[in-house]
């Protein structure tokens, strides 16, 4: 299972324009900070400001700006309007092969794996912030540990 660039790199984005704040950015600037052409920041900060995370100024002074505080910011809700969930509902209506109706529609626990997988990444999502992100890699990961119970690992420790 992998993240797509587009999740990624937006999230990158976002965490630039929070570091800033409250001062904006500008797209060079971010395509700079980042290595990412100025054309992949514009369609990625045109995503985040359509979810009303970001918001753009412009004239001499304009740039991108947080829409609201980095504590109001979810990590859950910014990853969503990047790129979706990993398990939507209706998600085996477009894995049926070549039947119209998935042949394990009755009892299927693949479709219970990606289920519970997606609703352990609700809780945990769901609770980590912007403000969050912007803290210290040690500090985040003991967060996420924390949010995450026994299930969690500490990124640090691999």
């Amino acid at each position: 299972m992998k993240f797509s660039s587009q999740e990624e790199y937006g999230l990158r984005c976002l965490l630039r324009i929070g570091k800033a704040e409250p001062n904006g950015l500008t797209i060079p600037e971010i395509s700079e900070m980042e290595g990412l052409t100025t054309a992949h920041v514009a369609k990625l900060l045109r995503v985040l400001r359509l979810g009303e995370f970001i918001e753009s100024e412009r004239g001499q002074n304009g740039g991108y700006k947080l829409a609201r505080p980095a504590d109001k910011i979810i990590i859950g809700e910014v990853l969503a309007a990047l790129g979706g969930r990993l398990f939507e509902k209706g998600f085996c209506d477009i894995h049926t092969g070549i039947s119209k109706i998935c042949t394990n529609t009755i009892d299927c626990s693949v479709r219970s794996l990606w289920g519970n997988i997606q609703s352990m990444l609700d809780n945990v999502l769901e609770k980590i912030t912007l403000k969050d992100l912007l803290g210290k890699e040690e500090t985040v990961s003991l967060l996420v540990g924390s949010y995450a119970g026994e299930a969690g690992t500490n990124i640090l420790k691999n």
